[in-house]
């Protein structure tokens, strides 16, 4: 099994910054891409910023400038900067990963994870 745990969310100034974590445990061969996700109250989910293997990097253009993804191989853990926060930045945060596991008959195949998300409000 593995499982994704994000931390770091919570209420903060306009202006602000924040520093989201999320971390992949269980019985993980490799990780591919790890992104975060985010869905505002009435919205769609959608993608802030995505990170290779590598360390190639996008990002949502609402977001360029402001947020920051890294990741740590090591630890098999995603980070996503906040800084100038905005109201409109308000929602559930989401990490996302694409992990390979062994599986039963010894072979590798990549699966798709979530965490169960952390809130970020930002106040005007």
């Amino acid at each position: 099994q593995v499982q994704l745990v994000e931390s770091g969310g919570g209420l903060v100034q306009a202006g602000g910054s924040l520093r989201l974590s999320c971390a992949a445990s269980g019985s993980i061969f490799s990780i591919n891409a790890m992104g975060w996700y985010r869905q505002a109250p009435g919205k769609q989910r959608e993608l802030v910023a995505a990170i290779t293997s590598g360390g190639t990097t996008n990002y949502a253009d609402s977001v360029k400038g402001r947020f920051t993804i890294s990741r740590d191989n090591a630890k098999n853990t995603v980070y996503l900067q906040l800084n100038s926060l905005k109201p409109e930045d308000t929602a559930i945060y989401y990490c996302n990963a694409r992990i390979v596991v062994v599986t039963a008959t010894g072979g590798l195949d990549e699966y798709g994870y979530w965490g169960k998300g952390t809130l970020v409000t930002v106040s005007s």
